[in-house]
């Protein structure tokens, strides 16, 4: 069978991980804090501060803007559901946009009309790891009249003076935009490092700060850093210097640090990174070269003049197919022993949205996209002789279907 989405564990993580649990220090401390310095230096952004899980992240990071009951953040109606939960753990409104006809990524046109002067926050999704159109959402949220609806509530609103774009950047870790790297692109980006992720740490992900030059990003790193540790002023590394041990605790926070083992893995990925992204496009490339001759094969956008994927993910569409067909080539797809997926269900079909109201005929480009999307594998360690097996499987699958 060939896999989905391993991850790339091999001896040298082995033994990079076995230092750290030899080392006598296994929760954050020296490897998370390198971890950290290395990703700001790589990605080009202000600050960075490792956490436990994109989720963790990003909800901190809503919280730490003051976002609330009242208050609303502008969300596609495509993404996976933490894009939208974590909104509805600070007591805000998702507010659901539809998609680009040509991408999987969100509308700026849709934001445009979607704006009320509720609205705090934009999060756009670089699904696939392919990063929206940046351009057209900064230059909606420095519009004067989208400026002239904005109602900050917090400190940190009134020094912005408009609406944060505060990107889900979990599938675009090594994507670029206008010669920019995913984290350095947004005011904020928070990213994935799941165990399917381009670079994994297992379990992870980090609020990647990138604000005005006006803000103060060492203390906002201070800040953050205390927010994930339940409000703790000192961390257990800091409190490992002689006498040091009486710490307080300055608000009822998170806990949601990344540990040193963690970092381990990521630091060796991070090390090997573009060894990973070459031949992730080497796979990607492949596909695109093995179905662009067939009829019925959409292939997924991965580069235009501004902006190159990372190669997360290859999504391909079947031109014509209903949702049922799709589902049906798919499970003909595994029965060749090819793992697949699907990327994503759009929210509003999922019981948690549909319940609160949200409707997906008002989504009619991410029913259209889903409906016949399949996911084909890409990960480090797929050969070249699997990629030409998963290619002839789709092939093989869509025939038997469609005919």
């Amino acid at each position: 069978m060939i896999p989905f989405s391993p991850p790339r564990i091999d001896q040298r993580v082995i033994d990079e991980v076995t230092k750290a649990l030899t080392s006598g220090w296994i929760t954050t401390g020296p490897r998370t804090k390198l971890f950290e310095r290395q990703l700001t230096e790589y990605c080009g952004n202000k600050c960075t501060v490792a956490v436990a899980s994109w989720t963790a992240g990003m909800e901190v990071v809503l919280r730490w803007w003051g976002i609330g009951p009242g208050d609303e953040v502008i969300i596609p109606a495509i993404t996976y559901c933490a894009s939208a939960n974590v909104v509805i753990h600070t007591g805000a409104k998702p507010v659901m946009v539809d998609i680009n006809p040509d991408d999987f990524n969100i509308s700026v046109e849709a934001i445009r009309r979607a704006v009320t002067p509720r609205t705090k926050v934009i999060m756009p999704v670089d699904i696939a790891g392919f990063p929206c159109d940046y351009d057209g959402i900064f230059q909606i949220v420095n519009d004067p009249s989208i400026k002239s609806l904005f109602q900050p509530n917090s400190d940190l609103q009134k020094r912005l003076g408009r609406i944060l774009v505060a990107a889900d950047a979990a599938h675009s870790f090594g994507a670029t935009y206008g010669g920019k790297r995913s984290g350095a692109i947004a005011d904020v980006s928070c990213f994935s490092f799941h165990a399917v992720k381009n670079l994994t740490t297992a379990e992870g992900g980090t609020m990647s700060i990138n604000l005005p030059d006006g803000f103060d990003h060492e203390a906002i790193y201070k800040d953050l850093c205390v927010k994930i540790l339940h409000g703790q002023n000192k961390d257990a590394l800091a409190k490992t210097q002689k006498g040091n041990w009486r710490y307080d605790v300055t608000e009822p926070g998170f806990k949601c640090n990344m540990t040193d083992i963690q970092a381990a893995i990521g630091l060796v990925e991070l090390d090997r990174f573009q060894e990973n992204l070459d031949r992730r496009r080497t796979i990607c490339l492949a596909y695109n070269e093995g179905l662009k001759n067939e009829s019925w094969a959409l292939l997924p956008k991965m580069k235009d003049e501004k902006r190159e994927t990372c190669y997360h993910l290859y999504q391909l569409r079947i031109a014509g197919a209903s949702e049922a067909q799709r589902d049906a080539i798919m499970q003909a797809i595994f029965d060749q022993d090819v793992s697949v997926n699907v990327h994503f269900q759009p929210l509003p079909v999922l019981t948690a949205y549909k319940s609160r109201g949200y409707k997906i005929e008002d989504y009619p480009e991410a029913w259209d996209k889903y409906a016949n999307e399949i996911t084909l594998p890409v990960y480090f360690d797929l050969t070249d002789e699997q990629v030409q097996i998963v290619i002839q499987a789709v092939k093989n699958a869509v025939k038997q279907v469609l005919g």
